[in-house]
C-alpha cells in the first residue's frame, strides 16, 4: 500500500533533478570542508613550527588566524548551502508538490 502522491513525486523528473543537484552540491561542500579541516589538522601534525611562528612582535601565532579561518569557512559554506536550499531547492520542491497534488 503506497501513497499515490508519493509515487507521483518519486516518478517526477523534477524530483530526480532535485535529488541529483542536492546530493552533488552536498558532496562538493563536504569535500571542501574536509580539505580545509583536515588540511589544518595536517598542518598541526606535520608542521608545528610554521603554526608556532609569532605574528609581528606579539604572542599570537599564525595558527590562531588559520584556525579562525577554518571556523569562518565553515560558517560561510553553511550560509551558502542555506541560500541555495532556500532558493533553488525549495522552488523545485514546491513545483514537485504542486504537480503531484493536482
Amino acid at each position: 500500500m503506497s501513497d499515490p502522491v508519493v509515487e507521483k513525486i518519486q516518478s517526477n523528473p523534477k524530483y530526480l533533478e532535485l535529488r541529483r543537484k542536492r546530493n552533488r552540491f552536498g558532496w562538493w561542500l563536504t569535500a571542501l570542508m574536509m580539505v580545509v579541516y583536515y588540511g589544518y589538522i595536517a598542518l598541526i601534525a606535520f608542521n608545528k613550527p610554521f603554526l608556532a611562528q609569532p605574528i609581528g612582535g606579539g604572542v599570537t601565532t599564525i595558527g590562531i588566524p588559520i584556525g579562525l579561518g577554518v571556523i569562518v569557512f565553515t560558517i560561510l559554506i553553511t550560509a551558502f548551502y542555506i541560500r541555495r536550499a532556500n532558493g533553488e531547492f525549495d522552488r523545485l520542491t514546491a513545483e514537485i508538490i504542486r504537480e503531484a497534488t493536482r
